[in-house]
């Protein structure tokens, strides 16, 4: 099938190879244009940019869809159908109508659950115990068309935002693949718009711990938020992320430091504790959370959260 590609991020390559290595004809990927990223904030192709190039596929990097540039292209490559992947641009109707079998969203949750921009962090955030793709016919609304093809993933006990992601991207490839195979005669299945939810994108602000909370709360959200944007505390006058950490027994003013031993440091939560294993200092390396309080000159007492801003 001659199909357009719509993506960005690492998320989007897995469908995109396997497209192309199920021998579809790619005429042209939309992605999102260049931009600085790094420690350097040197300037950087999107991951499916890079991809693409590989694959020797033409790329398309406008900065918006809606001035008549995207869709004149989008003609010119006479696609079947068009593939969209986190592409992170909202597609106007002139563009969804122009592919001969429509557009074809995956969306990384089990619609109508967590329709939005978050769907893998809001899931972890609010304790969900599955989660999955979904192929959805495009139209007007925000994830609102017909659902094609589902396939569930049982949300692991230390799952992260990243090991998530990874998963979800396979399934998501395995499962346009398999769309696509039978375009014409799969049943289109209407989501009931009663039982959706909201996954809107992820503020810094979400990212600081709250220690107040209790220890489930903030264990989801230190996986919830790994990689990207990590979760945030302060340590002192210091901004500190915290990447690894897991419920504990323990009880103490929240944030206290309770216990410090080899590679790890018990934090008291609101209810409950957590375990804090690995931690990394704005600016810094990642290291052990022992580490980081011997370097500080801290132990038992200290406390994470103090009024200094999170950066």
């Amino acid at each position: 099938m001659r199909l357009a590609f719509a993506g960005t991020p690492a998320f989007a390559c897995a469908a995109l190879a396997a497209l192309h290595g199920a021998g579809h004809h790619i005429a042209l990927v939309l992605t999102r244009p260049d931009k600085p990223a790094g420690r350097g904030m040197r300037v950087a192709e999107s991951d499916v940019a890079r991809l693409a190039s590989q694959l020797g596929i033409g790329t398309f990097k406008p900065a918006s869809v809606r001035d008549g540039e995207a869709a004149r292209r989008l003609r010119e490559a006479a696609p079947d159908a068009m593939i969209v992947a986190a592409y992170g641009l909202i597609l106007p109707e002139e563009v969804l109508a122009i592919p001969r079998h429509g557009c074809f969203n995956i969306h990384a949750s089990l619609l109508p659950r967590w329709r939005g921009a978050a769907p893998i962090q809001r899931a972890l955030l609010a304790g969900d115990a599955n989660t999955g793709v979904s192929i959805m016919q495009m139209e007007a609304g925000l994830d609102t068309g017909p659902v094609l093809i589902e396939a569930q993933h049982a949300i692991a006990p230390r799952e992260t935002a990243g090991s998530l992601t990874a998963a979800l991207a396979q399934l998501g490839a395995d499962a346009i693949v398999r769309a696509l195979e039978g375009i014409d005669a799969l049943p289109r299945r209407p989501q009931d718009a009663a039982r959706a939810t909201y996954a809107p994108k992820i503020t810094k602000a979400e990212a600081r711990i709250d220690w107040s909370a209790p220890s489930t709360v903030i264990d989801r959200q230190i996986r919830a938020f790994n990689p990207v944007p990590g979760a945030e505390t302060t340590l002192g006058e210091s901004s500190v992320k915290i990447w690894d950490a897991e419920p504990a027994e323990g009880s103490g003013e929240p944030g206290e430091i309770l216990e410090c031993r080899a590679g790890e440091a018990l934090v008291a939560c609101g209810s409950g504790a957590v375990r804090v294993r690995s931690v990394q200092r704005s600016g810094g390396r990642t290291m052990a959370a022992d580490a980081l309080l011997r370097g500080a000159r801290l132990g038992p007492g200290a406390r994470f959260g103090s009024a200094a801003p999170v950066l």
